[in-house]
C-alpha cells in the first residue's frame, strides 16, 4: 500500500512540475529569465528575496561601521555585560576619530551625575533636559502604536526626552499619564460583562490579549477605537478632548508624562486644523504636553517632505492628523512658514509667544551656504534686541534615516553628521552666537563613543533613531516602509495588527530605558579615563583623528579645514567619517 501511495505521489509530482514547466516557458510572459531556465529561474527571486532579511546574519557589517557596535546595542539594551574577548571581531575602519585618554584617570564615581542640558534659558519656560540624550523623531504611524507606547514608557522610566516625530502628540504618548483632569479627557467606561471577560481572558492568556478583547467589546466597529488608551489601573479608555477650552488643559507638563519634544513638520500634524492650516489653539493645547518645539526643515537623506504610504494611513492616523483614511499622506517639501529664513524666525517667535516655551529648527547640512544665513539672521536680531530666532538647531546627518528615504538621496545629499557639527558649531563661534544657541546632533549614533566624539566636536545634545529602534526589537529587516508588500516582521514599525499586537510592550520599554541607561554609564566610564569630571569638559582637544594612512592628527581644526574646504582637492582624505 504503501509502495503504491508513493508511486502516485511521484505521478502526481512529475504532472506538476511538468505543468509548471510549461506555464513558465510558454505560458507567462512576465519574466523574461524564466523563458530560458523554467522552474529553476525562479531560485533567482527565492534568493534575491531572501537577501535583505539575512543580511544581518552572515554579511560584514557596511553601514555602521561594525558588527560589534550593534552587538553593543542589543546587550545594553538587554542589560548585559558588553565585553569583548581578545579584540573586536569587526575593528573600527580607518579613517576615524580616537580619543585622548589621561596620565591620571579618574575613577567612575569622581566623575559628575549631571547630565542635564537647558534649551531657551531666556524663555518663560525654559526646557532643562536630565540627560543629553533623546529618542530621535519617530512618528507614531510610521511606528506601531504598540511600539509609540514602548518608546514612551522607556523614556519616562529612564527620565530622558523623546522626540513626537512629525506625527504629532498622539494618544499613546499620554500611556503614563494617569493623574489628569477630566476636563480635558473624553472617558469611556466598559460594562460590567466586558470587565468579567477582560478578566477570563487575562487569567487564562495574558494581559495584553485581556486588553485588546475588553477594547473590541467596548469599542465595536468604531473605527477611532484605537485612539483610546487603555489605563490599567483605572481600567478605562480615555483620550484627550481637543475640543476642550485651553484653560481647562494643564498649565505645566503632567509629572506622570516623559518629556516630548513636539516636531512640527510642513504638514503641521498635531497643530492644524481640517483644512491644513496652522492652529495657534490647537497648538497651545498640544504644548500643555510638551517641552519644546522642534521645527522639521529637513531630516536626514529626506530633503523631500514626509511620505505615509496609505495602509499606513488608519482611522486612528487619520484622527490625530486631520486626514483621511487610507490615502497616501504628503508633507509638502518646503515648511509653509518658511519662504525666506526672516519669515521662518517670525513663525519661531509666534510658537515662542503662544507657548513661552524654546523652539528651534532640523536641518541638513551641505556646505557653509546651508549655516551662514541663519547664523547672520539670528546675529542680526541679537543686535537688535529681537527675540524671534532659534533656540537650538538640530543637526541631521544626510546618511539614510532610521526607516524609510528616497535611495537616490542617501549617499548624496547632506554632509555626514561630525562635519556637519564642526561646520555649525564654527560658524555659530564666528559669527559671536554660539552661547544662545545650542547644537543637537543626529546620525549614525549607537554607541558611547559615537556620544564622546560627537559632543567632543561641538554638539550640546544628541538624539538617536537607529539604536533607540534596535532597543526597541528592530532586527534590521529593512521592510520598515511597507511598500515592498512586507512588513516590519516584530510589530515595530507597521500598522499590520495581526504583527504589532503580539509586540511587547512592557519588554521593549524595559530595553529602551536600559539602552539610555547603559550609554549614558558608558559615557561616564569613558569620561573618566579621559580624566574629565563633566561631560560639559568635552572639546575638540580631547580627540585625535586617525587617517586612513595611519597617521595621526591631533589639531582637529585642521583636519576639518582640509575636508570642508570644498575649494582643494579632497580625494585623498573626504571619506565619510564611520
Amino acid at each position: 500500500m504503501d509502495l503504491e501511495l508513493s508511486t502516485y505521489e511521484w505521478i502526481l509530482f512529475a504532472v506538476v512540475m511538468i505543468a509548471w514547466y510549461i506555464h513558465d516557458k510558454y505560458v507567462q510572459r512576465d519574466h523574461q529569465l524564466l523563458v530560458n531556465y523554467p522552474i529553476i529561474g525562479r531560485l533567482r527571486y527565492v534568493l534575491e528575496e531572501a537577501r535583505e532579511p539575512f543580511r544581518q546574519y552572515f554579511g560584514d557589517e557596511k553601514f555602521y561601521e561594525s558588527k560589534d557596535k550593534l552587538d553593543w546595542v542589543y546587550k545594553a539594551a538587554n542589560d548585559v555585560p558588553n565585553y569583548a574577548s581578545f579584540s573586536p571581531s569587526q575593528p573600527l575602519p580607518k579613517p576615524k576619530f580616537m580619543i585622548r585618554h589621561a596620565n591620571i584617570v579618574l575613577n567612575d564615581d569622581e566623575v559628575d551625575q549631571d547630565f542635564e542640558v537647558t534649551f531657551g534659558a531666556n524663555r518663560k519656560k525654559p526646557y532643562t533636559a536630565k540627560s543629553i540624550i533623546a529618542r530621535s523623531a519617530m512618528s507614531d504611524g510610521s511606528i506601531s502604536p504598540e511600539g509609540t507606547r514602548a518608546f514612551v514608557r522607556g523614556a519616562f522610566m529612564g527620565g530622558f526626552p523623546i522626540n513626537s516625530g512629525e506625527g504629532g502628540v498622539t494618544s499613546n504618548f499620554f500611556i503614563t499619564h494617569q493623574k489628569y483632569n477630566p476636563e480635558y479627557m473624553k472617558i469611556v467606561h466598559g460594562s460590567t460583562f466586558a470587565k468579567k471577560a477582560k478578566d477570563i481572558v487575562d487569567f487564562f492568556f495574558n494581559g495584553a490579549m485581556a486588553a485588546d478583547v475588553y477594547r473590541n467589546l467596548v469599542f465595536g466597529k468604531d473605527k477611532e477605537a484605537e485612539t483610546y488608551v487603555f489605563d490599567l489601573k483605572s481600567q478605562l479608555f480615555h483620550r484627550i478632548n481637543w475640543d476642550a477650552p485651553l484653560e481647562k488643559f494643564p498649565k505645566e507638563v503632567p509629572e506622570d508624562m516623559a518629556d516630548i519634544i513636539l516636531q512640527l513638520s510642513s504638514g503641521l500634524y498635531g497643530a492644524r486644523d481640517k483644512q491644513g492650516n496652522f492652529d495657534p489653539d490647537r497648538y497651545q493645547k498640544t504644548m500643555r504636553f510638551c517641552k519644546m518645539t522642534e521645527i522639521k526643515i529637513a531630516q536626514g537623506a529626506k530633503q523631500t517632505g514626509g511620505k505615509l504610504a496609505a495602509h499606513k494611513v488608519t482611522p486612528a492616523i487619520a484622527y490625530y492628523r486631520n486626514v483621511e483614511a487610507y490615502k497616501d499622506v504628503f508633507s509638502p517639501n518646503r515648511f509653509p512658514y518658511a519662504n525666506t529664513i526672516e519669515e521662518l524666525f517670525d513663525f519661531i517667535g509666534t510658537l515662542q509667544e503662544l507657548s513661552d516655551k524654546p523652539v528651534g529648527i532640523k536641518i541638513v547640512i551641505s556646505d557653509v551656504e546651508n549655516i551662514e544665513p541663519y547664523a547672520a539672521e539670528i546675529k542680526r536680531r541679537i543686535d537688535i534686541a529681537d527675540s524671534r530666532y532659534p533656540d537650538f538647531i538640530s543637526l541631521d546627518g544626510g546618511s539614510g534615516g532610521s526607516a524609510t528615504a528616497p535611495i537616490e538621496m542617501m549617499e548624496r545629499v547632506g554632509l555626514n553628521i561630525r562635519d556637519s557639527i564642526y561646520l555649525a558649531d564654527s560658524v555659530l563661534k564666528e559669527y559671536g552666537i554660539r552661547e544662545k544657541v545650542k547644537i543637537i546632533a543626529s546620525g549614525k549614533v549607537l554607541t558611547p563613543d559615537d556620544i564622546i566624539i560627537n559632543m567632543a566636536i561641538g554638539a550640546d545634545f544628541i538624539q538617536i533613531a537607529r539604536g533607540f529602534m534596535m532597543s526597541a526589537g528592530c532586527i534590521r529587516a529593512r521592510y520598515c516602509s511597507g511598500t515592498t508588500g512586507h512588513v516590519c516582521p516584530v510589530g515595530l514599525a507597521t500598522q499590520d495588527k495581526s504583527k504589532r499586537k503580539k509586540y511587547f510592550v512592557y519588554k521593549q520599554a524595559k530595553k529602551v530605558r536600559n539602552y539610555h541607561n547603559n550609554l549614558l554609564k558608558s559615557v561616564k566610564g569613558m569620561l573618566a579615563i579621559m580624566g574629565l569630571k563633566n561631560i560639559n569638559q568635552l572639546n575638540k582637544h580631547r580627540i585625535l583623528f586617525l587617517d586612513k594612512d595611519s597617521r595621526v592628527h591631533d589639531n582637529i581644526d585642521k583636519v576639518f579645514a582640509r575636508r570642508l574646504d570644498i575649494g582643494k582637492d579632497l580625494e585623498d582624505e573626504y571619506h565619510e567619517l564611520r
